[in-house]
């Protein structure tokens, strides 16, 4: 594994930890039809929640600068982007997340159950007066920002793979492998990344909408759909990466086997294998397994 690719690796345990940490408490409610455990659960979902999306959309802009930066030296990326570096910006990426997450814990924002009473997250309602400046400084670092870097970023990703390309295939007539594989990541990052905010712009929408107007405006079912359709970007980006990479879906092929492999499924099928030999002697019955697998 290369030094980037370690920024995947990040993602996906951000992607893994806001599943794991968030949908559980998430399909109790929606089981019970109403929140449970109360005020603690309520502040813990919201903080998990504001943790991982800002380390989520941290790490994307992360990963466009450092893509950004390889292919500008696509002979020599790792003399530019060492493993110490990548180890640092992630610590970088948590504890920015974590600093943001606490802020309403500490008096600036709060966190609150959203209207349809299903999950919990920053109580835009509420941060009308005191957390306006709040609101406008997270939409700015955390989401204008950001948006604004990575469109930058992989723009100028795309016209430099296109000279390159146009380059080589003037001199050569062929394209090199570190074109093709810097185009193909490029793909996906660019998937991923436009699908985050994709997912992100419409729950944006409506808190802000919060906000600047009357939030007893939006009926619940309105506010209930932007936040499913966020909460859904952890679902898409392990399906993007099976659909364009092809050492992803090998691999996952492989865990797919090591799985079946120790399925009950798995284990009659061994069983059928197997050759069983009857032997009556002395009135009693005599049953033995004999493996054909040798």
């Amino acid at each position: 594994m290369k030094p980037p690719e370690l920024l995947s690796v990040n993602l996906a345990v951000t992607d893994l930890g806001a599943a794991v940490a968030m949908y559980p408490l998430s399909v109790a409610a929606a089981w019970n039809h109403h929140w449970l455990g109360g005020d603690a659960s309520c502040l813990y979902y919201a903080l998990a929640g504001f943790f991982f999306g800002i380390a989520s959309i941290m790490n994307l802009t992360i990963m466009a600068i450092v893509r950004l930066i390889v292919s500008l030296n696509l002979q020599s990326p790792n003399q530019k982007i060492s493993w110490r570096k990548v180890k640092i910006l992630c610590l970088w990426i948590w504890l920015y997340g974590l600093i943001w997450a606490l802020f309403p814990i500490l008096g600036w924002g709060r966190y609150g159950p959203e209207p349809f009473g299903l999950s919990c997250s920053l109580a835009w309602g509420l941060m009308k007066d005191e957390g306006f400046t709040f609101v406008v400084t997270l939409f700015c670092f955390n989401l204008v920002l950001p948006s604004l870097l990575i469109l930058c970023c992989y723009f100028g990703i795309a016209i430099k793979l296109f000279f390159t390309y146009k380059r080589s295939i003037n001199n050569t007539h062929r394209v090199p492998n570190n074109v093709k594989l810097h185009r193909r990541l490029l793909v996906i990052a660019v998937l991923i990344s436009f699908g985050f905010i994709v997912c992100w712009t419409p729950y944006a929408t409506v808190s802000l909408w919060s906000i600047l107007g009357d939030s007893s405006t939006i009926p619940p079912e309105v506010s209930l759909l932007p936040c499913m359709f966020a909460k859904s970007s952890t679902v898409y980006n392990p399906l993007i990466y099976y659909i364009f990479s092809k050492s992803f879906r090998r691999e996952v092929k492989q865990l797919g086997s090591w799985c079946l492999s120790f399925s009950p499924c798995h284990v009659s099928n061994t069983l059928n294998d197997n050759t069983i030999d009857m032997s009556h002697a002395g009135g009693k019955t005599n049953v033995e397994v004999l493996s054909t697998l040798q």
